[in-house]
């Protein structure tokens, strides 16, 4: 019993050894500065970004799915009041809402590619099922020449 004992303790105390510098090490270290907040973006500035497509449930259409498009992006800041919409860097993901079928349809042929907009409207995401952080209610697609 007591080589047994003698056993562990020596396992353990050598598992201490390997383990306390790797602890030590952490503690010393210095902690990651915080993450600075995105660029500012206002009316009239442009965003670019990779659009994805996503069908969701219409909450005031009895379920029915609709095409979601949204950008996702470097951090940005928007304009006050919005802020950061609660988040340390500011909004990545950008949902875009089409005003039509016209601006529904130029959406669709972009899907998976990337795509610059001017944004007029900005605002955080408030209402449940958003599944982006921002909304961009007026915006116009700018075209790369």
């Amino acid at each position: 019993m007591t080589k047994l004992f003698a056993t562990r303790s020596a396992l353990v105390a050598t598992m201490l050894l390997l383990v306390t510098p790797a602890i030590a090490a952490q503690q010393d270290g210095e902690a990651a500065p915080p993450p600075k907040p995105g660029r500012p973006i206002s009316a009239g500035e442009v965003l670019s970004g990779e659009l994805n497509a996503m069908k969701i449930r219409d909450v005031k259409n009895a379920g029915k799915r609709i095409a979601m498009y949204q950008i996702t992006s470097e951090p940005r800041r928007l304009p006050a009041p919005s802020g950061l919409c609660d988040l340390e860097t500011g909004p990545e993901t950008f949902q875009l809402v089409p005003n039509g079928d016209a601006q529904a349809a130029q959406l669709k042929s972009f899907a998976g590619k990337e795509i610059s907009v001017k944004v007029d409207e900005v605002a955080c995401a408030s209402d449940p099922g958003q599944m982006s952080e921002a909304v961009i209610t007026k915006w116009s697609l700018v075209r790369k020449q």
